[in-house]
């Protein structure tokens, strides 16, 4: 339990942790973006990383959140989205996993999550990743037979190596949704692929783990430099929106 003397990771001025954009959505899709935001909470003190380090692609998921909004706007679908950086905890991974908290993330290292001791890593968990794993929940129950829908973007360069992928479209134990996108993939402005540039072995695909039994699911990763602009984003989202349409057999506004 943590200690009710102890001050907030988050301020009243800084709101809440996450979000749910068009909670009145009628469409049988809920969209999710885990790394929206790269705020980090002022009691961090920025994790003792540079400004350009707080607002480079280890931080968040740049573009991914425009993506998302187009799609929801397209689709008339809730769109749950984190509000803390991926940095302070990565919503897309269980409190257990190292990648939660990250030490270090591609070659940024990340000093005030060095040696973190249990407490913090409860209050981290109870402060950003509970509520926002409830927000969800929350959505999900009242539509249960909604798809889940989540939202990502790639680093064009890793480690030094230049990613040829555009699109993917990656799946958990489930791949229907995903192999089906795949197959009318033609109508996007990009090249897609099946769990490019990472799979469900890479540890990535803890929220269709946690909400997407019973329900169609499929996780999208795009390229960052693709969606680098605001109507670069609007085009995907709305050709994405599309695509998760027509593989779900479903009538709608995309």
């Amino acid at each position: 339990m943590i200690d009710a003397r102890q001050p907030s990771i988050l301020a009243p001025g800084e709101g809440p942790p996450a979000e749910c954009l068009n909670p009145e959505g009628t469409a049988g899709i809920v969209l999710v973006c885990e790394h929206a935001s790269h705020a980090i909470p002022a009691s961090m003190h920025g994790l003792g990383l540079s400004r350009e380090a707080r607002q480079s692609h280890a931080a968040w998921d740049p573009g991914a959140l425009e993506v998302a909004r187009a799609m929801s706007q397209a689709l008339d679908a809730p769109l749950v989205a984190s509000r803390v950086s991926r940095l302070v905890y990565d919503c897309n991974r269980p409190p257990d996993a190292p990648g939660a908290m990250p030490a270090q993330s591609e070659l940024i290292e990340v000093p005030g999550n060095r040696d973190l001791l249990p407490a913090a890593r409860a209050a981290r968990t109870a402060e950003i990743y509970e509520p926002f794993r409830s927000l969800l929940a929350g959505i999900l129950a009242t539509r249960p037979g909604a798809a889940l829908v989540t939202v990502h973007s790639f680093t064009p360069v890793w480690f030094g190596q230049r990613r040829a992928a555009e699109v993917g479209l990656l799946h958990d134990a489930d791949p229907r949704l995903a192999e089906a996108m795949l197959a009318r993939a033609g109508i996007l402005p990009a090249k897609a692929a099946l769990n490019v540039p990472y799979s469900a072995g890479d540890g990535v695909t803890h929220t269709l783990k946690e909400h997407g039994d019973g329900r169609p699911n499929v996780m999208i990763e795009i390229r960052n430099d693709l969606i680098a602009t605001p109507a670069a984003a609007r085009d995907m989202g709305g050709a994405l929106a599309s695509l998760v349409v027509a593989s779900l057999g479903q009538e709608g506004r995309a």
